[in-house]
């Protein structure tokens, strides 16, 4: 794909509380494992963290400081007191891409009328783009597969490589 980036490296962070606390089983984490290997991306880590804004901050940074190109988040980007995953975004992007967002909206709101509720947020920091997906297992895979394109398009040119 890219002479600086052959293979798109991406780790996959699921926002729970309840699977945090083993209360509910994780399957958007596999499944998007799967579905991103599928893709051609290499699936570097899969975590499953509480909806805390410090730790969901701490493992981005983490990510983006191990050179991630693509570090996609699951949950937590609803309007409940505990969806806090954008505020966590914001907090570690240097630059946002609303367009990202706009078009897992636009997919999303064709699938379901609580869609209009999302507050994801997509951005770059460093060289790693960072992008929120709903908790929904079936709605995060078919926004990824959506995104695929202008994601392997976007990490080369944010490494810094000239498109013609």
């Amino acid at each position: 794909m890219s002479k600086l980036t052959p293979v798109v490296t991406c780790s996959i962070l699921i926002c729970s509380d309840r699977c945090f606390r083993g209360e509910r089983e994780d399957k958007t984490g596999p499944a998007l494992k799967e579905t991103l290997e599928r893709l051609g991306y290499h699936v570097h880590d899969v975590k499953v963290v509480p909806d805390e804004l410090d730790v969901i901050v701490d493992q981005l940074k983490e990510w983006v400081r191990l050179g991630m190109d693509l570090i996609i988040t699951s949950g937590g980007t609803g309007v409940g007191p505990r969806d806090v995953t954008p505020e966590a975004t914001i907090k570690v992007i240097e630059r946002e891409i609303p367009g990202m967002s706009f078009a897992a909206l636009m997919l999303s709101l064709q699938k379901t009328p609580h869609a209009v509720l999302s507050r994801a947020k997509a951005g770059v920091a460093g060289t790693t783009l960072i992008i929120n997906l709903p908790g929904s297992t079936k709605g995060a895979q078919e926004i990824i597969e959506y995104l695929d394109p202008a994601l392997k398009h976007a990490v080369p040119i944010i490494h810094g490589e000239v498109i013609e």
